[in-house]
């Protein structure tokens, strides 16, 4: 049985229409919500937070656990986390200042559009997140499908 071997944390967040925001990474093609790997001995909150900083320039607090996601992986299973990064009015917007190394663009998409950007695995958990926010709960997911 392989070890998890790494973990990643990504925050949802929401501008003033109930729009998610993707990011366009620079080193893949497609696109993904903020966030990235968990650093040996930190929190999933607070690499969530520092990749938000890292990525977008901004200094957010991550609110609540939305989505735990096991995937499996030839290198070892993961752990996904989706925290609720909170709604972003227009002038915090204004203020994101993408990493040039990491991030070519941003956009705000509604939810029911988002499968047309994301691998269907990642829309799976998005659109978890998008349902654990609006219901109060946290949703745990096997490879983006729902646990029994």
């Amino acid at each position: 049985m392989a070890a998890v071997v790494a973990s990643a944390a990504g925050a949802l967040f929401l501008d003033e229409l109930g729009r998610v925001l993707l990011v366009e990474p620079t080193y893949k093609p497609g696109w993904e919500i903020p966030g990235g790997a968990i650093e040996p001995g930190e929190t999933p909150s607070a690499a969530c937070a520092r990749e938000v900083q890292e990525e977008l320039g901004l200094s957010v607090h991550v609110g609540r656990l939305l989505v735990v996601d096991w995937a499996p992986h030839p290198k070892g299973e993961r752990l996904l986390f989706v925290f609720d990064g909170g709604l972003l009015g227009t002038r915090t917007v204004q203020s994101i200042r993408l990493q040039a190394e990491e991030l070519a663009s941003y956009r705000f998409v509604p939810p029911g559009e988002i499968g047309e950007w994301l691998p269907l695995r990642l829309n799976r958990r998005v659109t978890a997140a998008v349902a654990a926010k609006s219901d109060g709960t946290i949703h745990y997911l096997e490879h983006a499908e729902p646990s029994a």
